[in-house]
């Protein structure tokens, strides 16, 4: 029996000259493979509506012996066609996709990360890229995953631990909208970094590169 899920594309490679391997992170089923069969033929019903960061409803038949599942319909939700015109928003929403593959497992349902995922990417339709985005992203999903970083740290000022506790809770809009001073700003991207680095042996590259833009 086929299985309907939203999803969301993180990643795309090919698997022959027609057939594609389509990365999703879904509701009810976390990170999840499969196989898009006749994609890269001009007629194939999935051309044009399977590519990087797409939202879909799609349905797809489980494999008995393998990851990589059978795609059997995309019913496309949202192209996030803007994002595909901005680097900086790319390069957030690759940095996110790496710190996501970094801190779970596939197939182990994941309904408040794609949450996190599908609002973020809706906000970055009309908004630029912030450093606070980048923070509150790593914040976001930490919690999510029960990391919870700690507000207590000593390695915290009182300013760097109050963000934090902001970045945590507000949704995109407001976090854009704070205006914290830099030094609370650089001390808690240290500590996200050192947490990160301590949690999940390395953080995923592009972080830097990210916040010096």
């Amino acid at each position: 029996m086929d299985e309907a899920t939203q999803a969301i594309v993180l990643r795309i490679r090919p698997l022959s000259d027609s057939s594609l391997i389509v990365h999703w992170l879904t509701r009810q089923h976390g990170r999840l493979s499969t196989v898009a069969k006749g994609a890269r033929r001009p007629k194939s019903p999935f051309r044009g509506i399977i590519d990087l960061l797409f939202e879909s409803e799609i349905s797809f038949s489980k494999s008995r012996h393998s990851s990589l599942h059978a795609l059997r319909e995309v019913k496309l939700i949202n192209t996030h066609s803007s994002l595909h015109q901005d680097i900086k928003r790319l390069q957030l929403l690759a940095y996110a996709t790496r710190l996501l593959e970094k801190c779970t497992e596939p197939e182990h349902p994941l309904p408040g990360i794609h949450a996190i995922i599908s609002t973020l990417l809706t906000h970055l339709d009309m908004h630029p890229v912030r450093p606070a985005l980048v923070y509150a992203f790593e914040i976001k999903l930490l919690n999510e995953l029960g990391f919870n970083p700690p507000l207590t740290d000593d390695r915290l000022s009182e300013e760097s631990a109050k963000l934090m506790e902001q970045l945590s809770v507000l949704n995109w809009v407001s976090i854009t909208e704070l205006k914290p001073n830099r030094s609370g700003a650089e001390k808690l991207s240290k500590f996200l970094e050192e947490f990160i680095q301590h949690n999940l042996e390395h953080a995923p590259k592009g972080r830097s590169q990210l916040l010096s833009l």
